[in-house]
């Protein structure tokens, strides 16, 4: 490689440079004394000449009382309809019932008041669907039971005709 293609400052910035030189003291920040006396407590800073002091205020958690008059969360109604009617809708009824429990004890009245119709309105539905598809399989089942008796009966008349 030839040395006239490299001007002479590029040169210089491949040469490595050595480190800035230590500062006892950055400019950013207030000299410190070795004898200086800092105020106690457990919000205290030094006062530093142009420098604001600062006060840490203590953290307030603010938590919601439970309702004085809960509303109606129905979960045994949504485990009954989980088991016995409709899984799926019993499910879903199940999550909001849940919800609305955690509503009534967080102090939210909208919440829960949503989350109760909810789940009694698929409580409802779940029911439903549940005792219409009981009278379906019942009534199935019934017209194969008499289905196969004519089917035999039919079939013994010919029997015994021969």
């Amino acid at each position: 490689m030839d040395r006239s293609q490299n001007p002479p400052e590029k040169s210089v910035m491949l040469q490595p440079q050595p480190p800035p030189a230590y500062q006892d003291n950055p400019a950013a920040y207030p000299p410190y004394y070795p004898g200086q006396s800092f105020p106690q407590g457990p919000y205290a800073q030094g006062s530093h000449p142009g420098q604001a002091v600062v006060s840490v205020q203590p953290t307030v958690f603010v938590t919601a009382a439970p309702l004085v008059n809960p509303l109606p969360d129905y979960l045994s109604y949504s485990i009954f309809t989980t088991l016995c009617c409709c899984l799926p809708l019993g499910i879903a009824a199940l999550i909001f019932s849940i919800s609305t429990r955690n509503a009534n004890q967080n102090g939210q009245r909208e919440l829960a008041e949503k989350n109760s119709e909810k789940a009694r309105t698929l409580n409802h539905v779940a029911v439903g669907l549940g005792i219409v598809c009981l009278v379906l399989v019942i009534t199935i089942q019934v017209v194969m039971v008499k289905n196969a008796y004519n089917h035999n009966y039919k079939y013994d008349i010919y029997k015994y005709q021969k």
